[in-house]
């Protein structure tokens, strides 16, 4: 089961203090060898935070990388190359928000090969608009979303996927559990064997909610990562 905490564009040096009570929250937690946790702060933090969790089996990821996996003249860019270089074992590819100023699927596919090249693990966001949703057309988003991000990779077994629908992400509103359930099945069943995650305003008071929901494979939480204590109880709702 995973818990991905995805702390978008927040977080100073400060900030990590809190993660010590996560640490040590998941030392003494009794189902901890059930559970895989994974920080994905900004790429200021990456370095500062893997230096925390170097003793843990606590993971980080970066919340987006470049195409390109070589070096080259891109300034302000990141690649997957440098990210595994300095701690990272993961990266969140394909997220709503990246999508939402310009990231087509094409971009995004050639994101995950070069991350998958560096022998970083993706998460790969996918998710429809409220718009798409009222239009009932959610599944053949979704088909081509899965189809063209993923073209031409034929090794999936270092994917995950990240069910976000855009109209959740930040509004508290998140989808019927059957909706929800068929959904992940439908993902489930275009891609054999790989692990389906839920994202959009996962916090501690829908957990219990959200937990009913079977056949999910984990979490991929927002603001609610940035506070420490928000984040434990979600794991401590999630197996109690």
């Amino acid at each position: 089961m995973y818990f991905i905490a995805n702390w978008k564009m927040f977080g100073s040096l400060n900030s990590l203090n809190s993660l010590n009570k996560v640490i040590k929250f998941f030392k003494i937690f009794k189902k901890n060898k059930f559970l895989k946790i994974v920080y994905c702060p900004p790429t200021t933090l990456l370095g500062p935070m893997a230096e925390i969790f170097k003793k843990t089996k606590i993971d980080i990821g970066a919340q987006n990388c470049h195409e390109q996996d070589s070096y080259g003249a891109f300034t302000g860019s990141v690649n997957s190359k440098m990210l595994k270089n300095i701690g990272a074992k993961y990266v969140i590819i394909g997220h709503s928000e990246n999508r939402q100023r310009g990231e087509n699927d094409k971009l995004i596919n050639q994101k995950i090969k070069s991350a998958s090249r560096s022998g970083l693990k993706v998460i790969f966001c996918i998710g429809e608009t409220l718009n798409e949703k009222r239009k009932k057309i959610t599944k053949k988003v979704l088909n081509r979303q899965l189809r063209l991000g993923l073209s031409k990779i034929k090794s999936k077994n270092k994917i995950i996927i990240a069910y976000e629908p855009v109209w959740s992400i930040g509004t508290g509103l998140i989808p019927n559990a059957s909706d929800l359930y068929e959904t992940i099945n439908f993902i489930k069943k275009k891609i054999r064997k790989i692990k389906v995650l839920y994202g959009g305003s996962v916090n501690p008071k829908n957990i219990d909610y959200l937990k009913t929901i079977n056949n999910l494979d984990g979490y991929l939480i927002g603001s609610a990562s940035q506070n420490s204590k928000k984040f434990i109880d979600i794991i401590k709702k999630r197996y109690s």
